[in-house]
């Protein structure tokens, strides 16, 4: 299907900013941070900029598919059987070992294969600044350096653990592999000093700042999500709920250990065993998903899990509920969260990660997933808060509409990044 994200009521701006965006992933199917260096190229090709995009082959048909009005303003980086061999070992290993193990090698096989696409377009006279958006990991080495234009690395987000007494989420093995894989990162960043040479690194929250290999005399703080508003927006009257009808709770997401659905479920069961008419929608599918199905057999028709399902589709179903609730224990961003507030819904949270960046008390609830003992029974006491009160629920959620819209707009978004690129041009090509 065709999408078109260009000339909705953007001005073509008068001082055009050539901008080369370098992504190994830039697409909306596989979601996360693959879908940020797509919002860029195409928001900023709306604009009237001259924005270019350097990606991997593998995102080439679904480009295709959805701009082919932009597509001879990207390249694409051949798929070589080192990368098809790299990505088949990759989709063995659990995701944090994958994350760890074999991510930077796909990440830095592309790397070295775009610089010659890069130096074909610097010497074409065709970049002012150079724009790496991912990945967003902090001590992921870059190897865009050296072009002979200024660069920006970011907005990263990163430097997350486990919470304490979740130890049996990472396996021994897993927990050396992911230190040493650190370890190795900090001295691939000396190695390759793409991020100490950028001229200017961005970082969503302090902990991703305190992750950086190294110190750098130019951090931005800007958090790496945002929310297309004519996509995600709430109805201008969006109606309070009727008491006595169901509390509906949804949760978007892959259904992976991490995001604790399973701890979801069981708050769920708690929170419907002391009276409430709760009911939970789940959207996404992952390896948990059979345990999941299993898991809410008890739950007769209060949970319904729909699998994997398209963006117009999970929109729906979070217009039409009360709630998101995500208490995950490693999330770094969490844009669904972002999304939900956008439509009027309140939040209930893991305070841990990404969510405790975007919301507070006047829009959600954030439940702090330590100590684990009693983690359901706290989520449990936040649903029920919600469900009881459904005056609160839309106070909560034109809040964080508002919130939303205040600041965390992709065209605002876009404002302060062509700031940033003025910026990092004015100074140079950086060290």
């Amino acid at each position: 299907m065709q999408i078109d994200l260009l000339n909705e009521g953007q001005a073509v701006v008068a001082d055009r900013l050539k901008v080369l965006i370098v992504a190994p992933n830039a697409n909306s199917i596989f979601g996360g941070e693959a879908f940020l260096p797509l919002m860029y190229f195409t928001l900023l090709c709306g604009r009237g900029h001259s924005a270019r995009l350097i990606t991997h082959d593998r995102n080439r048909p679904s480009l295709t598919e959805s701009f082919p009005q932009l597509i001879d303003r990207i390249d694409f980086v051949e798929d070589t059987l080192a990368h098809r061999l790299t990505l088949s070992f990759g989709l063995r290993l659990p995701a944090r070992l994958r994350d760890v193990l074999t991510g930077p090698g796909m990440t830095t096989m592309t790397e070295f294969a775009q610089a010659k696409i890069i130096r074909r377009h610097v010497a074409a006279g065709e970049v002012d600044v150079i724009h790496q958006p991912i990945p967003v990991s902090p001590k992921q080495p870059s190897l865009v350096y050296g072009f002979g234009v200024p660069v920006v690395i970011g907005p990263m987000n990163g430097g997350m653990n486990f919470p304490k007494g979740y130890e049996d989420f990472e396996s021994p093995f897993a927990a050396r592999a992911v230190l040493i894989g650190r370890l190795a990162a900090r001295a691939l960043n000396w190695l390759w000093p793409g991020k100490r040479r950028a001229q200017i690194l961005m970082v969503a929250n302090a902990r991703t700042r305190a992750a950086l290999p190294a110190n750098h005399p130019h951090v931005v703080d800007l958090v790496e999500n945002a929310v297309d508003l004519r996509t995600w927006k709430a109805p201008a009257a969006r109606v309070q709920r009727a008491h006595g009808t169901p509390f509906r709770l949804v949760f978007v997401g892959r259904l992976v250990d991490w995001k604790c659905v399973d701890i979801t479920l069981a708050a769920v069961e708690s929170a419907r065993a002391l009276g409430a008419d709760v009911t939970l929608d789940i959207l996404g599918d992952g390896p948990e998903m059979t345990a999941l199905q299993e898991r809410a057999k008890g739950m007769g028709s209060a949970i319904r899990l729909h699998g994997y399902q398209p963006q117009a589709f999970c929109a729906q179903v979070l217009a039409a509920s009360d709630a998101l609730i995500l208490n995950s224990i490693r999330e770094c961003g969490g844009a669904v969260v972002l999304e939900a507030m956008a439509l009027g819904l309140p939040v209930i949270a893991s305070d841990w990660g990404g969510p405790a960046d975007y919301l507070d008390p006047s829009c959600g609830i954030l439940v702090h997933p330590e100590p684990r003992d009693d983690f359901v029974d706290r989520l449990a006491a936040a649903i029920l808060r919600l469900a009881a009160d459904p005056a609160l629920c839309l106070a909560m959620g034109t809040e964080g509409a508002a919130k939303v819209r205040r600041e965390f707009d992709w065209q605002g978004k876009i404002d302060v990044i062509e700031g940033i690129y003025r910026d990092a041009i004015a100074a140079g090509p950086g060290r």
